[in-house]
């Protein structure tokens, strides 16, 4: 098996070669990540108890929902022109960095004056502004997309693991001091100055001086219009991934807002592995489409199929295994997350199912329909998280979750003609996917 992987390494071209290698990467840093918040989390979450816990994330998933503003969907947008015009590298980060930093501006006045009418607590309120401060730090995200537009994602994805082993060690001394939640909500905003920190050295060391870019005005209007779909359709998803901690805060308890993230810490992980999966075969996926149609259709509905019915047996382990699992990390503090979590891990199969026509949606072109998923999405998260809060409670907001991810990723391809392929094709897999494990079907062959 290794000569043979070895013989294939060997066969690929350079730049296939650098496709691997920047994918490798990225999947190294998430892990790592992944593992370093969880670790970190637990340590933090029996320390502060659910209440405490519970108002750290309160804070965190509030000003979320502003940071799709401050970036006004120009990631993708910087990772595009970048590629296309290297040789305007200086002009397009110039421009792009002072937007980037106008519309954080503007997202941290928006924060305060919605914080300013809606909270009536002052320590809340307080705490909420200073930990918004993180959002002068999107800015230096441009430098990791110009990394990302030449194919090194090497550079990116060693600041993210200085990132994490500092805030991780950061946090840690915060816990052996004994210091109080204010300490551990500023500890969380710096670590994106550290991630900023080691964009903009990775960028100083590898490319050039910050101060060679430059601000071009005529470039301004080209790129808003771009990013501004991309923005609409970023807020939908931001909304409906971050409002519903926001909303148990307001309607449940604080508490509320801790069991539900000590169950959200555990879905992110067992989420890494189906995403992992879609990511690896999305290139194979890819060349097919160009070259065998019929071939392509077969693979995809092998690919959404196993990533489905993966998702359904670690969904099955993490029911059966949730007591455990909360009372040997978390402590007995957070039992009440437990149901929580058994709902909530069923997120996987509504999201391995999304991320695989999601992929799919990229590959064949049809992207620009996308929004309709993600405003519908929005809509229904909101819409029942605001009729079920008051009488279920926190598992109340783990069965809307199910069902916004059942909307978004995928009941509501049955509103766009262009989808409906994908549509069949996810019915089928949920009905026959279990084929590929008992057939062993080479999904990467």
């Amino acid at each position: 098996m290794p000569l043979n992987v070895l013989q294939r390494w060997n066969s690929l071209s350079e730049n296939r070669r650098k496709v691997v290698r920047n994918v490798a990467w990225a999947m190294l840093g998430k892990a790592i990540s992944m593992v370093g918040v969880l670790f970190v989390g637990i340590l933090v979450g029996r320390y502060l108890g659910p209440g405490k816990y519970g108002l750290m994330n309160y804070v965190i998933s509030f000003v979320a929902l502003f940071e799709i503003l401050s970036e006004f969907g120009l990631g993708h947008i910087e990772v595009r022109e970048l590629a296309k015009e290297p040789e305007a590298r200086n002009a397009i980060m110039g421009t792009c960095f002072a937007l980037r930093m106008v519309f954080a501006v503007l997202a941290y006045l928006l924060l305060w004056a919605i914080v300013a009418a809606t909270e009536d607590d002052s320590y809340t309120r307080n705490v909420i502004g200073a930990y918004g401060l993180c959002l002068f730090a999107f800015p230096f995200n441009v430098a990791r997309n110009y990394f990302t537009s030449i194919v090194k994602n090497e550079y990116v994805v060693k600041s993210q693991i200085a990132r994490t082993l500092l805030g991780a060690l950061i946090k840690i001394v915060l816990l052996w001091r004994k210091m109080s939640l204010t300490w551990f909500i500023l500890a969380a905003g710096f670590d994106f100055y550290l991630l900023a920190a080691g964009y903009a050295q990775a960028y100083r060391t590898q490319v050039g001086r910050f101060r060679d870019w430059r601000f071009e005005f005529r470039r301004v209007p080209f790129l808003l219009a771009e990013s501004f779909p991309l923005l609409l359709s970023g807020a939908a998803v931001i909304v409906y991934q971050r409002i519903d901690q926001v909303m148990i805060k307001h309607l449940v308890s604080k508490e509320g807002v801790g069991y539900f993230a000590t169950a959200s810490m555990f879905l992110n992980v067992v989420l890494f592995l189906p995403n992992v999966f879609v990511q690896t075969v999305t290139p194979l996926l890819v060349q097919l489409h160009k070259t065998d149609i019929s071939a392509y259709r077969g693979k995809a509905e092998q690919v959404t199929g196993g990533v489905t019915w993966l998702s359904v047996l670690m969904a099955l382990v993490v029911t059966a295994a949730a007591p455990w699992m909360i009372g040997w990390t978390y402590g007995a503090r957070y039992a009440a997350a437990v149901p929580v979590l058994q709902v909530l891990i069923w997120k996987t199969v509504g999201m391995a199912l999304s991320t695989s026509a999601g992929a799919l949606i990229i590959i064949e072109g049809i992207q620009k329909w996308a929004v309709i998923r993600n405003v519908l999405g929005c809509m229904v998260c909101v819409g029942l998280n605001w009729v079920v809060l008051p009488r279920w409670g926190v598992q109340g907001a783990a069965w809307v979750t199910l069902a916004t991810v059942s909307v978004a990723g995928c009941l509501a391809n049955l509103a766009i003609p262009p989808y409906h392929g994908i549509f069949r094709l996810q019915c089928k897999a949920l009905a026959t996917g279990w084929k590929v494990f008992c057939k062993r079907e080479k999904v990467f062959g």
